[in-house]
């Protein structure tokens, strides 16, 4: 699922992945409401602050190589990506692919990824894009924990 940045890339695309489902009846400016904007801009902010890492959400169409176009993603989002987690998902697809800087996987294990994107997958079957993107957040920023600086000594 997840692989650290530098290492050489790894498409989890297969020659069977779904193209972009595009429903011509959804106006794709108002795909979220106010409310459910605000719920997504508090959980990515939240766990920016309580982890020190930086995380990203990337909400669209990945192409036929979908780890690939994530990892290019997470390479142009900011001014470090090592610190950085990128979250890209494609409903349309059927895919999530989370992508972390060297410094970011050290915090956040394959494995924890993993249950991080089965708990969203869960929430997005149900018909939950918002709850399963909330969780899939807060998941990430409990395993990865707090950053060393901000940690008290015992």
């Amino acid at each position: 699922m997840t692989r650290v940045f530098e290492t050489e890339p790894h498409d989890t695309a297969t020659l069977e992945t779904a193209s972009n489902v595009i429903d011509e009846e959804v106006h794709h400016d108002h795909l979220f409401s106010y409310q459910e904007l605000a719920r997504i801009d508090e959980a990515l902010t939240m766990s920016s602050r309580e982890t020190g890492l930086r995380f990203t959400l990337y909400l669209g169409d990945l192409g036929k190589r979908t780890r690939v176009e994530a990892e290019e993603m997470h390479g142009r989002s900011g001014h470090n990506p090592a610190e950085s987690v990128l979250i890209a998902i494609s409903p349309g697809q059927r895919v999530v692919e989370v992508v972390t800087g060297a410094a970011a996987a050290r915090r956040l294990p394959d494995r924890a990824c993993a249950l991080a994107v089965l708990s969203m997958t869960g929430s997005f079957a149900a018909g939950d894009l918002v709850g399963g993107i909330v969780n899939g957040l807060r998941q990430l920023s409990d395993q990865a924990g707090h950053p060393a600086s901000l940690r008290r000594p015992h």
